[in-house]
């Protein structure tokens, strides 16, 4: 049988290496013993899982003559155990530990061929070179980092010639695979302890982990800072025990229950509030729970950010009562819960100074401001348990009386509000005289919209003060001419889409510092035939209520598009159009698809339409998260409008692919004037930007506006400073010839 190519190879080199058969050459390289001292301590852990396995191997062979060596991956001895004998023996064949073997100095051997051919080999009797070492069998192999297939050294055993057996090398190939798989799983199990402290350390959670019976076994730095407690006070205790989390984790241990984003509050040891979202799931091995793993995420700045930021949203500055976007929220949750067949009661009552203005213009804003705050502290001490006073602005009152037992009550009530109007206001030592015209509607038995409700309550005001101030109308249906024209108005809408009487007219929108056209805002109008051009506040509502808003809508999208197509093929730089989307439509199903085949059909690329959407159509969150992220696949852009009097603001900033944000232009419209007005536009242009979006500010008319946005570097500006809606042939004129 021929001996295998490497063995003839290196047996060829010896004999042109001059090299003398009879005479075993020696290693001639060693390591000093610092050098072999430094060497062994590097390969300590290697060193320590090869002797386990070499003892284990030499055990199952006992009673033969086994030396098992270990070299590095130089071929330098570190290590040899096994029979006394041939340990002995074995010095005069210079294996000795420190040495190098390599075939230049050493000619034909087990160690430089195994570390040479990276695979398992026999050198058998005179398949050596020197003849001396005839009577020897080896076997050997080399072993590696299996991660990073680096060589790492090499194994033999050497033996009698007549002990051996092909066996032995297979068992030696078992060894050195266990070994490793051991070395491979110590160095995961480090870099697994190593991410484990990384975890529990680095994070800025803090993490608790208990065993199987609740004991704690972790307890991070994070969660030390955030109870208040020390990691010796809570390893060693049942969590369950804990009167914040105990109850969480008996479910968890109990029930296998899982918890996410609970948010808990508790006191820390100062008496300071601090609120938390908190997770906690089983832990599993091998289907076995075998302990509890929680997380705590300190959101006390952000809740007390947001509770500040709604605060200030919803309250009036002037007098700390709730304003006209608290109170038009809570109307339209009592609304949406009657007509959802609960039993709730609710009334209106629209108050509205008399004589106010005189007030003002002889004594003074000062003078007025103060008033306004004397009238609120009046007003307030006649609230009722289930009543709500807010301020509508200026010298604007309303009561919202809820869950009363009878209409009597209304009445009483407008009786009292306006008896407090028989006694003087003393401000800043003046005497001040003013009475109240209130106007009250109670809600009907047959569904109404906030908006319709509201103007029933202020028709019935203006008509106390057309019947000479200072007393209450009760709406009727004789005050509801307006509402008789709307219902003339709303059969006339149904044929306006069919007539073409809609046009677009569109908004410039402009960027704040180069003052460049950014896009333009598409704002529908009606040519009506009759009554001449409508805003959209005249029927909108309408369109809304009769169920034509989405119709409307489709045809506002298609003709935007249009609009934009031909004023690109005319030559005009290309901008992006923005078309608002109604609740309705945002909730049908095929919004994606008509929008896709709208794009298509004019041509038009899509990174030039945007549509705009506001907070109060995502209530239906996960639905909303879909469509968004549907229309951000066609490439269109997203603009949140009316920023901050929706619901649930910065939820949505968080989590929906949205490109803008408009501030609403009842923050910019008081901007100037009011300090927490200021404070959530600053606040809203800082947070946009920080989450990468862009932040347009509607309602702009003023210069000083203007220079405020600026310098808070708000990105895009709309509004009648700059140009109110124009109609598309104006927009040509202005930006298309010249």
């Amino acid at each position: 049988m021929t001996d295998p190519h490497y063995i003839i190879a290196s047996n060829k080199m010896c004999r042109e290496a001059g090299m003398d058969p009879t005479e075993l050459a020696a290693p001639k390289n060693f390591l000093s013993k610092a050098e072999f001292d430094e060497k062994r301590k590097a390969y300590s852990e290697i060193l320590s899982v090869v002797s386990f396995f070499s003892k284990k191997l030499l055990n199952s062979l006992k009673g033969t003559p086994i030396l098992v060596v270990v070299s590095d991956e130089n071929g330098y001895l570190l290590s040899s155990e096994g029979d006394e004998t041939i340990k002995s023996t074995s010095d005069q064949f210079g294996i000795k530990l420190g040495a190098q073997f390599t075939l230049e100095d050493t000619g034909t051997n087990v160690v430089s061929l195994s570390l040479q051919q990276m695979q398992p080999i026999s050198l058998i009797g005179d398949q050596h070179y020197h003849t001396p070492l005839h009577e020897i069998a080896c076997y050997g192999t080399a072993f590696h980092n299996t991660e990073e297939d680096n060589l790492l050294g090499s194994i033999s055993i050497m033996m009698p010639i007549g002990f051996q057996n092909p066996l032995y090398l297979s068992m030696l190939v078992q060894v050195v695979d266990s070994i490793e798989r051991e070395l491979l799983l110590r160095k995961q199990n480090r870099k697994l302890n190593i991410l484990n402290q990384i975890m529990l350390q680095r994070t800025r959670n803090g993490i608790v982990i208990t065993d199987e019976n609740g004991i704690t076994t972790e307890f991070n730095k994070f969660a030390e800072n955030i109870s208040n407690n020390s990691r010796e006070s809570v390893i060693g205790r049942n969590i369950c025990d804990s009167p914040i989390t105990g109850e969480y984790f008996k479910k968890v241990l109990h029930e296998g229950k899982t918890f996410n984003n609970e948010e808990i509050k508790f006191k820390d040891s100062n008496g300071k509030q601090v609120v938390c979202l908190f997770d906690a799931q089983p832990i599993f091995e091998d289907n076995k729970m075998v302990g509890a793993f929680g997380q705590f995420r300190d959101i006390s700045n952000r809740y007390s950010m947001q509770e500040k930021y709604n605060y200030l949203a919803y309250h009036d500055d002037l007098t700390q009562l709730p304003n006209r976007r608290y109170i038009q929220n809570a109307m339209e949750t009592a609304i949406d819960e009657i007509n959802a067949g609960h039993n709730r009661q609710l009334a209106l009552l629209f108050i509205d100074l008399d004589r106010f203005k005189i007030i003002n213009d002889n004594f003074g804003h000062s003078y007025g401001d103060e008033l306004l705050r004397k009238v609120s502290e009046r007003l307030s001490s006649c609230l009722g348990e289930n009543d709500t006073l807010a301020r509508m602005g200026g010298d604007e009152f309303i009561f919202l009386l809820t869950d009363f037992d009878s209409p009597s009550y209304v009445i009483q009530k407008a009786e009292e509000i306006l008896n407090l109007f028989t006694e003087s206001f003393l401000v800043n030592k003046k005497e001040l005289h003013t009475t109240a015209s209130i106007g009250v509607a109670i809600y009907p038995d047959h569904p109404l919209s906030m908006e319709k409700f509201l103007v029933y309550a202020d028709n019935a005001m203006y008509q106390a003060k057309a019947q000479g101030k200072n007393q209450f109308v009760i709406h009727t249906s004789d005050l509801s001419d307006e509402m008789i024209s709307e219902s003339v108005l709303e059969i006339e809408l149904r044929n306006a889409l069919e007539n073409d009487e809609f046009v677009l007219h569109y908004q410039p929108q402009i960027h704040t510092v180069s003052k460049e056209l950014i896009g333009f805002e598409a704002l529908i109008r009606w040519q009506h035939p009759r009554l001449g051009m409508l805003e959209p506040g005249r029927f909108i509502r309408l369109a809304e209520e009769n169920g034509l808003i989405t119709q409307i809508g489709e045809w506002v999208i298609n003709e935007a598009c249009l609009q934009n197509k031909k004023w690109q093929h005319a030559g005009m730089t290309p901008v992006k159009i923005s078309v608002n989307l109604s609740t309705q439509q945002f909730l049908t199903r095929n919004l994606i698809s008509y929008v896709e085949e709208v794009l298509d059909r004019t041509a038009l690329n899509p990174k030039y339409l945007v549509v705009e959407i506001t907070e109060n159509m995502a209530m239906e969150y996960e639905y909303s998260i879909y469509v968004l992220k549907e229309l951000k696949k066609l490439g269109i852009g997203i603009s949140i409008d009316d920023f901050g009097t929706g619901y649930s603001s910065l939820n949505y900033l968080k989590n929906f692919p949205i490109d803008y944000i408009k501030i609403d232009k009842s923050f910019v419209s008081e901007l100037m004037n009011d300090e927490n007005d200021a404070i959530i536009v600053v606040a809203t242009i800082t947070l946009a930007h920080n989450l990468h979006k862009e932040v347009i500010a509607e309602g702009v008319e003023t210069q000083e506006q203007l220079e405020f946005l600026k310098k808070h570097n708000c990105d895009i500006i709309q509004g009648y400073f700059f140009s109110k809606p124009l109609s598309a042939c104006e927009i040509e004129k202005v930006y298309l010839l010249h």
